[in-house]
């Protein structure tokens, strides 16, 4: 369970959750900057070895620094084998929990948070989390070493390791003033960063329609100026961070001169030997190597802020009601019942629902699923809360098939590789949702592919037609073959030949199960063993179709689209039927 009430804690508990591999990294750390710092007091003792013609001196000065160049070799490689791994931990673990999150949630992600957005935060971001991470133990190695190493110096040589010991926290700290606007253009940055990529999805899912319409170009004028805005946002960014790694060469390099200045004089004077100096002076500029990490781990928390936020937002998305699972793993079987609208669906039986209204229409399959978008009462399956059956269990007893159902990108054989009561086989399904076109135009375009079901299908099934798509998605769903099958407008893209066929296919296959189809074609209503007509959130009529056609105006304007004046001459004409039937009657008596 992630900490998701803000970006720092959603860090801070990514670092917790892997310490073992952080205090690896730090280990590690700190004998490659320890071995690196230690070479300017190898080569001090050698050179001063050499001025006072001492042989034990320089080969211990040799000795000292093979085992430095030794530490510093061993420390390298596996500081950098931890921390690519800490670095790949982090953000995996950002990942699997944006993906459970996007299982969880379902269909309600994407109406709290867009699209594009998400697909931004699974890649872009997780690498920006996992660098500051990984950066961290990285950079509590440096500072330790540095920390050391001016104590050191000061024990060392007094007079010049104080300057050191000065100079040094003027260096980390001079870039922090640049760091809050170096931290606002990077977040406007990724913000245009984010809708550029929300842009190009939105183009390349509509890539169809677009050529139907000829708005290719529009399309590509409108992602072109967004290209262009996110590339001065990227340049005005990096003039920022160039002027930070400017500062953080000059200001070392100023310390050195002063150093150099201020030793000479020293030694002209005799207060230091040579070897000293040369000590305190490699000493400086060996240290402007972990002095980087300082920049580093600006620039990867100034990056990793905003990505965490953006995480952190997703991951705090909780469901309108928690299925936590009070109940055992035994699925429910029955009617299913919603109580906010009085909706009942027969057990064993092909439930039509009309509603004027798709919006509500697409809640209210949600609703049934298990799985609504707004909190109320949860839908019954023989008596059973939904909401109090495990989140896998419920979706094992209902399954919703919404409006727009995706298609993965594979073989035909691998998108029915789903979980399955194994009764319904996929040429059933196939032959049920009428697919024989489908597999045809698959198996044209595909390369090699004699059996149909190694037939392969694009990335969103954009290859195929709106209805080819459609029924290919009724099929997977037909193949599932669950206690509950609700289906949302699933043959709205269909012709009405092949809707007539898809219901008689849909009715004999699912004989004996509860199905609930939400649609307002005539051809499908006509087949459904029952019909629940809905108007403004209740039930308003139920019976057959051909009987509310005539006894119910409403419905009937819903699903003959005629208009209000239609509506009440039609009306006029019932009544006016009922009228003398009434009178032939009385006739009789």
């Amino acid at each position: 369970m992630p900490d998701a009430r803000s970006g720092p804690r959603f860090l801070w508990w990514l670092f917790r959750n892997q310490l073992d591999g952080q205090l690896k990294s730090l280990a590690w750390g700190l004998l490659h900057f320890a071995s690196v710092a230690a070479l300017p007091f190898c080569v001090g003792v050698a050179v001063q070895a050499v001025v006072d013609r001492s042989g034990g001196q320089l080969a211990l000065g040799g000795g000292l620094l093979a085992l430095a160049c030794a530490g510093n070799a061993v420390g390298g490689t596996f500081l950098h084998r931890s921390a690519v791994t800490n670095w790949i931990t982090a953000a995996a673990r950002v990942q699997q929990l944006l993906a459970r999150k996007a299982a969880q949630l379902g269909s309600a992600l994407t109406r709290r948070v867009a699209a594009g957005e998400v697909v931004a935060v699974s890649t872009g971001d997780v690498e920006k989390i996992g660098w500051f991470v990984e950066a961290w133990s990285r950079f509590t190695a440096a500072l330790v070493t540095i920390v050391l190493v001016c104590a050191a110096l000061l024990v060392y040589q007094p007079a010049l390791g104080v300057v050191v010991a000065v100079g040094l926290p003027v260096l980390a700290l001079a870039v922090l003033p640049l760091l809050p606007r170096a931290t606002r253009r990077a977040d406007v940055q990724r913000e245009k960063a984010g809708r550029a990529t929300e842009l190009a999805s939105d183009t390349v899912a509509g890539l169809r329609v677009l050529r139907g319409i000829g708005g290719e170009e529009l399309f590509l004028d409108r992602y072109r100026r967004a290209s262009q805005e996110v590339r001065h946002a990227a340049v005005r960014s990096a003039r920022m961070w160039s002027l930070i790694s400017a500062i953080q060469v000059l200001l070392p390099g100023l310390l050195l001169i002063a150093v150099v200045w201020y030793g000479v004089h020293l030694a002209r004077q005799g207060r230091i030997t040579v070897g000293e100096l040369v000590t305190v002076y490699s000493s400086v500029m060996v240290l402007t190597y972990p002095l980087r990490h300082f920049e580093e781990i600006a620039m990867a928390y100034s990056f990793s802020r905003p990505s965490a936020e953006r995480a952190a937002g997703v991951l705090a998305l909780e469901r309108a009601t928690d299925t936590a699972g009070t109940l055992g793993a035994d699925l429910p079987s029955g009617d299913l019942y919603d109580p906010d609208t009085g909706l009942l669906a027969n057990g064993g039986l092909l439930t039509a629902v009309v509603c004027g209204d798709p919006d509500a229409a697409g809640r209210l399959a949600e609703r049934l699923g298990g799985h609504p978008a707004q909190e109320g009462p949860s839908a019954l399956l023989g008596g059973v809360p939904l909401d109090e059956l495990p989140l896998d269990c419920a979706r094992t007893a209902v399954l919703v098939q919404d409006k727009d159902p995706v298609l993965l990108s594979g073989s035909l054989r691998e998108l029915f590789d789903v979980p399955a009561s194994g009764a319904v086989a996929p040429r059933a399904a196939l032959a049920a949702a009428q697919c024989d076109d489908v597999l045809a135009a698959l198996v044209q375009g595909s390369v090699d592919a004699a059996d149909p079901m190694d037939a392969r299908i694009t990335e969103r099934g954009r290859s195929l037609s709106g209805g080819q798509r459609q029924r290919l998605a009724l099929a997977r769903s037909l193949i599932t073959d669950p206690e509950v099958l609700v289906l949302d407008e699933p043959t709205s893209a269909v012709d009405s030949h092949t809707e007539a066929r898809i219901a008689q296919g849909v009715r004999e296959l699912r004989a004996g199960r509860t199905t609930v189809v939400f649609t307002s074609s005539p051809l499908l209503l006509d087949r459904a063993d029952r019909v629940v007509f809905l108007h403004d959130g209740a039930v308003a009529a139920t019976g057959t179709h051909r009987d509310l056609v005539h006894t119910e105006p409403r419905y009937r304007a819903v699903v003959t689209r005629e208009t209000e004046d239609e509506a009440a001459l039609n009306g006029a004409v019932v009544l006016t039927d009922v009228l003398e039937e009434l009178e032939e009657i009385e006739e009789k008596a």
